[in-house]
């Protein structure tokens, strides 16, 4: 009898903890799996990304991708902007979250668990990336639809293929790719181009 009821509770127990698994999911904020593993953006390239995009007071910086918040946490610090980084790890948030509340810009950014690819950037001024090629060239059809002409991008370390960079630096081996949205890409998004 006991081992019945033993037996019952159990199978209720993994029952109900199968019906909350999905909630539980949520509660954790996990959204999927990343893309990329984390890997910082040094300081100096940081700096070089900010700098060649011409970062000022008045822009909103958005960092797709955000890490730890170093990019956006710089913006803010160096140049008054506006930071909003995304990301779609919770620690990553967590961590960015902390590294702002440290820096003293804690009500100067906004870290979001998001999707970068369903996020909605079409406030951004600026935009910084570190992804890998494929995921440039997956993102490039969003940036050319939802950012408005004038909104620069700057891409630590990888190109968006066939479109070709406005400048290119190099900052201690480093890769830095700078691109303008223009009328022409705006016309290329509506036709449907790549």
């Amino acid at each position: 009898m006991r081992s019945t009821r033993l037996i019952g509770l159990t199978l209720a127990l993994g029952l109900v903890l199968t019906l909350a698994a999905p909630a539980l999911a949520q509660d954790t904020g996990a959204l999927r799996r990343p893309d990329v593993i984390y890997v910082p953006t040094p300081p100096e390239v940081v700096d070089a990304m900010l700098k060649v995009a011409k970062v000022s007071a008045k822009d909103t910086v958005y960092d797709l991708g955000c890490g730890d918040g170093r990019i956006v946490i710089t913006a803010v610090k160096m140049f008054g902007a506006k930071g909003i980084g995304i990301d779609i790890d919770p620690e990553r948030i967590k961590e960015a979250e902390a590294n702002a509340q440290t820096q003293g810009v804690a009500g100067k950014v906004t870290f979001k668990l998001e999707d970068l690819f369903e996020a909605n950037i079409s406030e951004a001024s600026v935009v910084t990336l570190y992804l890998l090629p494929s995921l440039n060239l997956k993102l490039r059809p969003k940036l050319w639809k939802e950012l408005k002409v004038g909104t620069r991008i700057v891409s630590h370390a990888f190109d968006m293929g066939d479109w070709e960079p406005e400048q290119h630096l190099e900052v201690d081996g480093r890769n830095v790719y700078f691109w303008t949205i223009t009328e022409d890409v705006k016309k290329k998004a509506a036709t449907g181009g790549q």
